[in-house]
Parts: C-alpha cells; structure tokens; sequence
C-alpha cells in the first residue's frame, strides 16, 4: 500500500497549517503585548491618570470590550506596566550580586548595565519616573512597594559579604536603600539625557556617587551612635 495516500497528505498539510497558525494564547498575548505599547505610547507626555481605556484600545486597534479580556481595569494595566519598569533593576541587581560582572569594575559595569536597561526600556522609566511623586495612588503604593522589595532582598545578600555580616538589620537595609535609591534617581537621570555629552555627564557622576557610598561602607562602624549615652560631667553642689 502507498503510504503516499490523500489521506496522509492531507494530515500532514494539516500539520504543518496548525504550525504555522498562530494559537489563541499565541494570538491572546500579542494582543495584551499591543495593549501595553499603546498605553506606554499615550503615557509619553501625559500622567496615567489622564488615559483613558478608550484611547489605550484605539490606539491598540481593538474594540473596548476585549481590553477586559486581557486587564481586569485600568489600574490592573499600570501594575503591569509597573512591573515590566523594574524588572531590568531587578534583573541587573542580581546579576550583579552573582559575581556576573567584572570584579575591578563593578560601579563602572553596574552604570553601564543600567544605562543600557534605561535605553531599552525608555518609556517604562519616564513612567515610573512621573508615577513616583503624583497620579494614581494605587500606583504610586506598587512602586513604592517595589522599592521595598527590591531593597529587603539586597540588603539580605548584603548581609553574606564580608565585614557587612556583622551589620545589624536597620544599617543593612539603610545601606540597600542607598544603593537602590540611587539606582533609580539614576535611571530617572538617563532617562532626561537628551545628547550624548549629557549622558557621559551623568554616567560620570553616578560612578563617583556609587563609589562614595562603597568608601562609606568601609568606614562604617556597625553600631556607631548607638551605644551608652554621653555622660554629663556637673559641678558637685
């Protein structure tokens, strides 16, 4: 028997058909992926507050009913968008304490990742950078959780190096603040470069900031300024 039969041609036309359609999840996430340009788009001169859904799915291509399909409101859109901002920090910051970058150049490789996250992602950190300050409340609290988060875990690895694992709590989370504050007042910073001489500028003024922090860590005492209290030499009556 042929096994070149109609029938089996027709299964493996079949085949090859469904491998070359798209899947409904497929089709689905180019969709959200669509609905997040759109509003990254919208939100370049404008505050979160002042989009609307009907702009977003216009400018997206679909109609507003399917924006439910994807984000259960608009707020539910800014988290997202919220949490694609920081995952570069995220992501940069781990590598960089997994020893992936260049031990005699970790400040200069650090600002460099970051510039290069800041560029790729340019419209997620002049997001962040107006949603920080003002606009929607629920937006404001994720990012400002984010930054917690973000800190908490650093300062828990900060603990691991040497010299730091002395360090109480509150100093390691103080210190991780610094580091991360820094990164984002950074990004933010890059973000407004707007020629290349301004971003040298920068880049050379975060190593100097970031290396001023790591001089400090080194002098540091672990619980300086919290020890017994001054005693107050008075005159005997």
């Amino acid at each position: 028997m042929n096994s070149r039969t109609p029938s089996s041609r027709r299964e493996r036309s079949g085949r090859s058909r469904s491998r070359d359609t798209p899947s409904r999840e497929e089709r689905k996430e180019v969709t959200r992926r669509a609905i997040i340009a759109a509003a990254l788009k919208l939100l370049d001169e404008r505050s979160f507050s002042g989009l609307s859904l009907r702009e977003v799915t216009r400018e997206a291509g679909i109609v507003p009913a399917a924006f439910y399909r994807h984000f259960e409101s608009m707020e539910a859109l800014g988290l997202v968008l919220i949490d694609e901002s920081f995952r570069t920090l995220r992501e940069m910051l781990r590598s960089a304490r997994a020893g992936k970058l260049d031990p005699n150049r970790v400040i200069e490789s650090t600002v460099e990742i970051l510039v290069a996250g800041v560029a790729e992602q340019r419209e997620h950190w002049r997001f962040i950078g107006r949603e920080r300050s003002s606009g929607v409340t629920v937006l404001r609290y994720a990012i400002r959780t984010e930054i917690r988060l973000i800190t908490s875990e650093l300062a828990t690895d900060l603990a691991r190096f040497p010299g730091l694992n002395t360090w109480s709590t509150e100093d390691l989370n103080i210190l991780a603040s610094l580091f991360v504050n820094s990164m984002i007042i950074i990004a933010e910073a890059i973000e407004d470069a707007h020629d290349a001489a301004a971003l040298d500028e920068i880049k050379r003024t975060a190593v100097k900031q970031l290396r001023m922090i790591t001089i400090g860590v080194n002098d540091w005492q672990p619980h300086e300024g919290e020890g017994a209290p001054e005693v107050i030499d008075t005159p005997e009556p």
